[in-house]
């Protein structure tokens, strides 16, 4: 019965977007995929991925599918902060563009610095005739962390000599929805490290609207789409995290996903890069793996035309999708140990992302992670020890 009554909400939903105009009406997203040889199968085998990972039942395919094809309703602005771009060119993969970076490359994108040929004058007037024209209807998303306060300047953009600070505070005052897309503009990023010269934070640090926070460095792409999609179909934020991330992306523990976590709980481990374990494919945390403080999906949609992620090439989780790794998850190489666990208590701690235990039962834990480890190396010495 319930089911029934989210499926007849949806549908709802989806017909009223439906009688929105299309933003582009030279063509349809179906006929631009049938364009680029994408087929019927493939797009709904992607539908079924999508509505998988977004825990609705197999019966929603089609109302998945029917939402991204309704994607050219909704206008989108996207702005760039202090960032590298690693965002946005994980969505578009341009080597290998997938159905997801197909379908966000013809939606209304109405202002990307990335991808618009406008340049100066022309595309600070595009970015404000898109805010104006579709105020309280446009999706904003955010990359990048921004320079704060008297430290502004340090992000100084176009011929008005705005800071990413006035123009992302600007677009969100008359934003439908708010994204901050990967970790510096989930947290502040690699730019907000201590000690921190040019004052950058989150995008939440300067609305005091709500922000969803689609952390990673850089997110998956079908993180990206996915989080879209669910504000499409839904019209509502997505069930979200202690810190602001959708539960259906970042519930669990890579840890608690990782295909060595076998290893793990048999104490067996890489002592070193390079040695026999490491060619065996044992767990990764004694050389600095951080799958047990960190929450993703990155197992599932791994990276690269989804070929691989970073576990599976031999190297440990760094943490880049938990608030600022680059202080609290370094050195890379190491295990935390128990150095972290003054950080969980800051954020509510990670567990309760999941709303399944504790803070404290978090640290206990760690500790018993850090205990397996340790006791391993006496369990299980290295050929020829006595």
């Amino acid at each position: 019965m319930q089911e029934q009554r989210l499926y007849e909400k949806l549908t709802k939903r989806l017909s009223d977007l439906e009688k929105l105009p299309r933003l582009r009406e030279e063509k349809s997203i179906e006929s631009h995929l049938e364009e680029k040889g994408v087929s019927r199968r493939d797009f709904m085998k992607w539908a079924s991925a999508i509505t998988a990972m977004l825990a609705l039942p197999g019966t929603f395919t089609p109302l998945v599918a029917k939402a991204a094809k309704l994607s050219d309703r909704l206008p989108i602005i996207w702005l760039h902060m202090a960032e590298c771009t690693g965002c946005s060119e994980s969505l578009l993969r341009t080597d290998a563009p997938t159905i997801d970076s197909l379908i966000f490359d013809y939606i209304s994108l109405e202002y990307h610095e990335t991808l618009m040929a406008a340049a100066g004058w022309q595309a600070e007037n595009n970015l404000e005739h898109a805010i104006e024209t579709y105020k309280g209807q446009y999706i904003l998303m955010v990359e990048g962390g921004i320079p704060s306060g008297n430290s502004a300047h340090y992000l100084t953009i176009g011929g008005h000599g705005h800071t990413g600070e006035y123009s992302a505070k600007k677009a969100s005052k008359n934003a439908a929805a708010i994204f901050a897309i990967g970790t510096c503009s989930s947290y502040g990023g690699v730019q907000a490290a201590i000690p921190n010269p040019t004052g950058a934070v989150a995008l939440s640090k300067i609305t005091d609207k709500p922000v969803i926070n689609v952390p990673g460095c850089p997110p998956s792409e079908k993180n990206i789409v996915g989080t879209l999609l669910h504000y499409i179909l839904y019209g509502t934020l997505p069930a979200l995290d202690a810190y602001n991330r959708p539960k259906w992306a970042y519930a669990n523990r890579v840890h608690d996903l990782c295909e060595r976590r076998g290893h793990f709980d048999a104490g067996e481990f890489v002592e070193e890069f390079g040695d026999e374990g490491a060619k065996k494919g044992y767990c990764l945390y004694k050389v600095g793996c951080k799958g047990p403080y960190t929450f993703n999906n990155c197992s599932k949609n791994k990276f690269n035309s989804h070929m691989s992620w970073p576990i599976q090439a031999g190297h440990g989780c760094i943490g880049c999708s938990e608030p600022d790794f680059w202080d609290t998850m370094g050195p890379f190489e190491e295990p935390v140990a128990n150095r972290l666990y003054s950080t969980v208590f800051k954020g509510l701690g990670a567990d309760a992302t999941a709303d399944k235990i504790g803070v404290g039962l978090l640290t206990v834990t760690g500790i018993g992670i850090a205990a397996h480890a340790a006791i391993s190396k006496f369990k299980n010495p290295k050929d020829g020890e006595e």
